[in-house]
């Protein structure tokens, strides 16, 4: 599997002001405590996701909505194994719902443009996994 992609939803308290991570959730509700989340009601698969992930290093992130998109690169951490949030991180921090490590960028380096665009939770974000060259 080359590739690996999910989608989830805006919402209006969308901050994305975290200096070392970002995350996407499966739940529906955020409060502005949550400044990390980036797209909710999220529809990946932990399965598919698994095996998208087998035997690579490291990914590229693309996050995408309404015509603006940003990318970001991380090491895969081995031991992910969450079915209701992703998360990326800046740090070597290692948890079951940490996708990756020494990610490029956290929320507060997100395209402000493509922020603005996440505050509404009528947008869908398309968020597509590579694997990193």
């Amino acid at each position: 599997m080359n590739n690996y992609s999910f989608f989830c939803y805006g919402h209006g308290n969308i901050l994305a002001t975290h200096a070392k991570t970002f995350e996407f959730t499966k739940d529906s509700e955020l409060s502005l405590e949550g400044d990390c989340i980036i797209g909710l009601k999220a529809d990946f698969s932990l399965i598919k996701l698994k095996k998208f992930l087998d035997g690579k290093e490291k990914i590229n992130i693309i996050v995408s909505c309404d015509g603006i998109e940003d990318n970001m690169e991380c090491n895969v951490n081995k031991k992910f194994n969450s079915a209701h949030e992703i998360v990326f991180r800046k740090s070597e921090f290692i948890s079951s719902r940490t996708l990756g490590v020494r990610c490029d960028k956290g929320a507060s380096d997100i395209d402000r443009e493509l922020i603005e665009k996440m505050k509404n939770p009528e947008n869908k974000i398309e968020v597509k996994f590579l694997e990193a060259e």
